[in-house]
């Protein structure tokens, strides 16, 4: 699913598949630290929901955003603004299952103001059939209620100042925000799920989860040549190994990633 038609000859030399052919995938979150403001990007609404309790003390829980946050001196009143791309929540089984028990987790982050689309926004109210499965409509509800949700209809938000700009992609899934954020060094693109790693830059490559699997290649296209132009780098929020690159288009008109960081602890451009 996660390669849409490329043969499995083929991304299997990419991502070494499981017996299951499953393959690891990231869950990174982008924290931005500008004008003594703490700003977190999210690729989906799973690092949204707090983690469950343990059952048993007798296993270390693996370490969460909260923790990675920790190690940076933040907890969750320090978050002032959350940017959501789009709210899809593929929840984990036990997870779901408590979610179907009617004990939904809470919503992180307290005193955060909530970013997300409007056009995706409808979509999460109002789901197709073909991925209502991705929208858990307690933690639509939640982020309704808690007062704290901002729109936004074009390619800007106020809050978050002229330093911040979004592309919305309608080819992943409908009114997706893909924010742009002005660095010293250049732009750099969050793309989501638009592009989830570098073996997405090959045009050809799509997901099935694409809800428009054309579009996706156009709207990679339109961002990756936008990105070659400025001279700027792309945030993957689903690679295992590598974080930030910047992209280059060869003799050939293949886009290349170059300048890798596999980690980003700090990066000022």
């Amino acid at each position: 699913m996660l390669f849409g038609h490329t043969p499995r000859v083929l991304w299997a030399d990419w991502m070494k598949p499981d017996h299951d052919n499953t393959v690891e995938m990231s869950a990174r979150v982008l924290l931005v630290q500008e004008h003594e403001k703490n700003i977190l990007v999210m690729a989906g609404a799973d690092n949204l929901l707090a983690p469950l309790a343990r059952k048993c003390g007798c296993q270390p829980r693996p370490a969460g955003l909260l923790e990675s946050l920790a190690r940076r001196g933040l907890n969750e009143d320090d978050i002032d603004t959350v940017v959501l791309t789009h709210v899809h929540a593929q929840l984990c089984k036990e997870t779901s299952e408590r979610v179907r028990d009617g004990d939904m987790p809470r919503l992180l982050f307290p005193r955060a103001r909530y970013v997300c689309g409007e056009r995706h926004w409808h979509r999460a109210r109002h789901p197709h059939p073909r991925d209502r499965d991705l929208f858990v409509s307690s933690l639509v509800h939640g982020l309704e209620s808690s007062g704290r949700l901002t729109l936004i209809g074009s390619g800007r938000c106020e809050s978050l100042g002229d330093g911040w700009c979004f592309h919305i992609s309608d080819g992943f899934t409908p009114g997706q925000l893909l924010p742009e954020i002005q660095l010293p060094g250049g732009p750099m693109i969050f793309c989501g799920d638009l592009i989830p790693g570098t073996h997405w830059l090959d045009l050809e490559v799509t997901s099935g989860r694409d809800r428009n699997a054309e579009r996706v290649v156009d709207e990679k296209e339109h961002l990756l040549d936008h990105l070659v132009a400025l001279g700027g780098r792309l945030f993957f929020a689903r690679d295992p190994e590598v974080a930030l690159v910047k992209i280059m288009r060869d003799r050939r008109s293949r886009y290349i990633p170059f300048d890798h960081y596999r980690t980003l602890n700090r990066f000022e451009g």
